[in-house]
């Protein structure tokens, strides 16, 4: 009898929340890298698909390795394939690890990789592009942690200046009169690995339209566990939903102890039905797979393989 084939990969988890693709890997545990390619950042790099070397940035939200294990690959593959060097963002507080976790690698490979490393104070900005940035924010976990708020910044004439002729604003603007209020806008916040707490209900992470959390405990007799290992609990979830105002939460960071299918049960037990239709699990492949199919549908595309049947 022949032997069976190794096992497949799992595929990457994907959500489409306009305007923005959230995808990635993440299993408590093992891996944690989520990217959002329209904003040049991946969260974590617990290991590195693909797809993650496109990413310029990568933002740590703490030092545990499955959350940085594939860092070290990410930053040797954009070297490699002459994709510049790679730019990791982190609480300052963990930047001399990595640091020397790298230099690890210039001593067993004989050879140095270029990136960049830029340690952050809880609420610095950092420029990810023109016109959006993100900060930092400190989370409880068993290690130094971050999370993260990226915004866009906006500018918008002044109210009293409403309605004056074009000419009469340049003119004021030449005398070097600011004209304009500056308004930074919550796009997107990253909460990875943390134990309920204040950072949960910042202003920021409460505006974000796209709030992307960890959610490892599930089963009703973890809640001790949670405590313990400083995660967050499903109940911890839902009470924070009640004052989310997002459009989306997307859950990740589930352990392979919890099934997807029931992970999808605990939520309809537990969540207040008036905001259960905003909760997305990102490596719920084939819930996401028919959602991304009716928006296709719904843009003129073409669906994909999944039945009526199936859904």
């Amino acid at each position: 009898m022949l032997p069976k084939p190794p096992p497949r990969e799992a595929s990457l988890g994907f959500l489409y929340i306009p305007p923005f693709r959230v995808f990635g890997t993440t299993i408590a545990g093992e891996a944690s890298s989520i990217m959002v390619p329209e904003l040049d950042v991946t969260f974590d790099m617990g290991a590195c698909p693909r797809p993650m070397l496109a990413s310029k940035i990568v933002a740590l939200s703490h030092g545990h390795m499955d959350h940085v294990g594939g860092l070290a690959y990410y930053c040797s593959q954009r070297h490699f394939q002459g994709m510049g060097a790679g730019t990791i963002v982190c609480d300052e507080r963990i930047a001399p690890a990595i640091h020397k976790m790298m230099a690890g690698y210039v001593d067993l490979e004989q050879q140095h990789t270029p990136y960049s490393v830029v340690p952050l104070k809880a609420d610095q900005p950092f420029e990810v592009k023109s016109n959006v940035f993100l900060r930092g924010f400190a989370m409880e976990h068993t290690v130094p942690t971050f999370g993260y708020c990226m915004y866009e910044r906006r500018t918008k004439l002044k109210p009293e200046l409403t309605g004056l002729p074009q000419e009469k604003l340049v003119e004021l603007k030449s005398r070097g009169q600011d004209i304009t209020n500056t308004h930074e806008i919550p796009l997107l916040s990253y909460l990875m690995d943390t134990a309920p707490g204040a950072h949960l209900i910042r202003p920021d992470v409460l505006a974000s339209p796209i709030v992307i959390a960890e959610c490892t405990f599930f089963e009703p007799e973890h809640k001790e566990r949670a405590k313990v290992g400083k995660h967050l609990h499903l109940d911890d979830v839902s009470e924070w939903l009640g004052v989310l105002q997002c459009q989306k939460l997307v859950l990740t960071h589930l352990s392979r102890r919890t099934n997807i299918a029931y992970a999808r049960q605990r939520l309809r037990e537990t969540v207040d039905p008036r905001h259960l239709g905003r909760v997305e699990i990102l490596m719920d492949h084939r819930a996401n797979k028919l959602a991304y199919e009716r928006q296709l549908l719904a843009a003129g595309g073409v669906g994909g393989t999944v039945s009526a049947r199936e859904g």
